[in-house]
C-alpha cells in the first residue's frame, strides 16, 4: 500500500517498497528513518500509518513551505532548503525538505520530481555503514549535507565573478551571465537567511543537545551565517560589475559620439563652402574663372587644417 515510503535505519532497519500495494520490512533496534514522497496518493494514509497527528501529516504534505523550526508535542518539525541539482533546473529553484524528528523516528518529506542529493549523500553514507546513534544525529548529518551543497554553489559563483573581474572586455552573453550570477545569489539568499534563523531554533527549542550536537549544530549555524555573508557579496559585487560594465559602454558611446562630433566641426564649414558655391543661381563668383574649384579646395583645405590645428591647440584630441 505504501509504495511510496522509503525508509533507512540506524542499524539495520529497512524498509524498501517491493511492488504497488507491499513493503517488506526488517525492524531491529534503534530508530527509523522514513523518506516520503509528500504529494503521493497514498502520503497521508502512510504517515497515518506511522502515528502521526492531523496536524503534523498536513505540516508534512504541505505545498509552500519556508525554512523554519517548530516544537510540536514530543518532536519537533523542520523545514530546510537544499540545492536543486535536478536535470534542467536551476541551483536557485531551492529544494523543499520537510523534517519530523522524535525520539525514535524521523521522517524526512520531499515532491515528485524535486530530489535532494544532499539525501542521496547521507544514505550513501548509511550503506557505506555511517550509522548516526540517534534521531538528532541523522537531522544534524541531513543539515552538513544540506550545507556542503550550498558551499558548492556558493564557491561556484565566487569563481565565476572572479573571472567576471579579470575580464578586460565583455560581450554581450558576457553580461547577461552576470545578471543570471546576480540573480542566483539573492534568490538562494532569499532561503538561506530564514534557514539559519530555522537552526538556531533548533538550538533553543531541543534542550537534550548533547555537548557534541549542541557544537555541531552552532557550527552548521554559522556555516550558514557565513553563506549569507558571502551571497550578499557576491550580490554587491555583481552589482559593482554591472554598473563598471555599465559606465564602460557609456564610455565608448561618449568616445564614439566625442570623434563624431569633432568630424562634424571639421566639416560643418566645409558643407557650408561647398552649399553657398553649389548654388545655381548669376552672380557667383568666380563663374568664369578657369582655376576657381582650385582656389576653392585650396581655401576648404586650408579651412581644415585651421580647425584641426585649433582643436589640437586646445587638447580636444
Amino acid at each position: 500500500m505504501y509504495s511510496h515510503a522509503l525508509n533507512i535505519v540506524n542499524s539495520v532497519t529497512i524498509i524498501s517498497p517491493t511492488n504497488e500495494h507491499h513493503y517488506d520490512t526488517t525492524v531491529v533496534s534503534g530508530f527509523t528513518w522514513f523518506h516520503i514522497q509528500a504529494d503521493a496518493p497514498d502520503s497521508k494514509e502512510c504517515l497515518h500509518y506511522l502515528g502521526l497527528k492531523n496536524e503534523i501529516i498536513d505540516a508534512l504534505c504541505t505545498t509552500e513551505t519556508r525554512p523554519k523550526a517548530m516544537q510540536l508535542g514530543d518532536g519537533m518539525l523542520v523545514y530546510l532548503r537544499g540545492i536543486n541539482r535536478n536535470p534542467d533546473a536551476a541551483p536557485e529553484d531551492m529544494v523543499s525538505l520537510r523534517l519530523w524528528v522524535s525520539d525514535n523516528m524521523v521522517i524526512s518529506a520531499r515532491r515528485k520530481d524535486r530530489k535532494l542529493l544532499s539525501l542521496q549523500d547521507v544514505k550513501q553514507e548509511l550503506e557505506n555503514g555511517t550509522i548516526p546513534s540517534s534521531p538528532m544525529d541523522l537531522t544534524l548529518k541531513i543539515i552538513t549535507k544540506i550545507a556542503d551543497r550550498i558551499s558548492e554553489t556558493v564557491d561556484v559563483l565566487d569563481e565565476e565573478l572572479t573571472e567576471f573581474e579579470a575580464l578586460d572586455k565583455s560581450e554581450k552573453q558576457d553580461r547577461i551571465k552576470l545578471s543570471m550570477v546576480r540573480r542566483q545569489a539573492a534568490a538562494i539568499r532569499r532561503y538561506l537567511t530564514p534557514q539559519r534563523d530555522a537552526l538556531d531554533a533548533i538550538y533553543r527549542f531541543n534542550k537534550s543537545l548533547n555537548q557534541q550536537q549542541a557544537f555541531e549544530l552552532r557550527d552548521q549555524t554559522d556555516r550558514m551565517t557565513r553563506y549569507v555573508e558571502d551571497l550578499e557579496l557576491a550580490k554587491e559585487r555583481a552589482m559593482v560589475l554591472q554598473d563598471e560594465l555599465r559606465n564602460r559602454i557609456a564610455e565608448q558611446q561618449g568616445m564614439r559620439m566625442y570623434v563624431l562630433s569633432l568630424v562634424t566641426a571639421i566639416f560643418l564649414p566645409l558643407s557650408f563652402l561647398t552649399g553657398v558655391f553649389g548654388m545655381n543661381v548669376a552672380g557667383l563668383p568666380g563663374t568664369e574663372e578657369p582655376n576657381a574649384f582650385f582656389y576653392l579646395a585650396m581655401a576648404m583645405l586650408t579651412v581644415a587644417i585651421i580647425l584641426l590645428i585649433s582643436m589640437l591647440w586646445k587638447k580636444w584630441f
